[in-house]
């Protein structure tokens, strides 16, 4: 009830105020967002790098409905993109794109045209781009600019929410050769007859999407901090018998960094999900959703409001 509750105030602003204004909201927020500008981002990647991780930057930004907005998060994609080159943080750093950032409920060729912009930008970077996968009702969408992304940046990659009932589908038909997949629980509401809602049937499912993965010729990308998950996924690369090398684990930025370094120091490859920007209150609420017991943290803090 309470994760249902969370994810349907990201779209109320009455709610939205008040988690903003709450004394104490911007500390919390820290704990999952990297900060607010692209000099944060840089310097993140940078410190995270510096410990042996992989980073996959999220410049928050959603429901973009002008294209003025979407052009200029194009923009700032590439001015990030370019950044990251010139720290010589390419090769440890990719970006994830969001599509409804860049125009993707305005018009999907709009959005195409901006993401293939993206996609040049971090060709020329030296590094790559993964299309997050967002609300259900754009997952058809999604994977059709992923199909023409591919057609001239073969290396991009897009992520699998295993909550969705077709997600198994979607992972065999993605696990070929050259592709790359991210495959997560979920943090978007849906409904029953689209998506589990139980949380041991979107764990069955996202078992049943890795064996698909692992067994594959893609590269699988396990995005979850579950040990049980996480277990699995290594024991099913042994089975397959992937190498270090041919899939990585992505864990949140500011989530079980222990555990993160852990897995890096046993020479596994880990990639870190690096939010940044001052829209971050979707983002924000969704690890809320994710990890009720962090509900704690923000209801002290909107009792000391005076």
């Amino acid at each position: 009830m309470f994760r249902h509750t969370l994810l349907a105030a990201t779209r109320n602003r009455a709610a939205r105020r008040i988690v903003e204004t709450a004394p104490g909201t911007r500390r919390i927020v820290r704990r999952f967002v990297a900060g607010e500008t692209t000099d944060d981002a840089v310097d993140v990647t940078a410190e995270l790098a510096g410990e042996g991780l992989l980073v996959s930057l999220d410049a928050l930004g959603e429901d973009t409905l002008d294209t003025a907005q979407a052009e200029a998060n194009v923009q700032d994609l590439a001015d990030l993109l370019g950044r990251l080159a010139e720290a010589g943080l390419a090769g440890k750093a990719e970006v994830s794109l969001k599509l409804s950032a860049v125009g993707q409920a305005l018009d999907e060729p709009f959005a195409l045209e901006n993401a293939r912009k993206v996609c040049a930008a971090a060709h020329d970077a030296g590094t790559t781009v993964t299309l997050d996968m967002e609300e259900h009702d754009t997952v058809e969408s999604t994977l059709r600019v992923l199909t023409e992304l591919r057609r001239e940046f073969p290396e991009t990659g897009v992520a699998i929410q295993s909550y969705l009932r077709r997600s198994e589908e979607y992972c065999a038909e993605l696990a070929h050769e050259g592709s790359r997949v991210r495959l997560c629980k979920g943090a978007y509401s849906a409904p029953e007859s689209i998506a589990f809602t139980d949380r041991v049937e979107i764990d069955k499912s996202f078992v049943r999407c890795l064996r698909v993965l692992m067994a594959g010729q893609g590269y699988p990308m396990l995005a979850t901090h579950d040990p049980r998950l996480i277990e699995i996924g290594g024991a099913l690369a042994t089975l397959h018998d992937r190498a270090p090398s041919d899939f990585e684990y992505q864990m949140l930025y500011g989530i079980r960094p222990q555990e993160q370094r852990r897995l890096a120091g046993e020479g596994a490859r880990v990639r870190i999900y690096v939010a940044f920007g001052r829209e971050w209150y979707a983002y924000f609420m969704r690890r809320l959703a994710e990890k009720p017991a962090n509900l704690g943290f923000l209801f002290r803090s909107m009792a000391s409001r005076s």
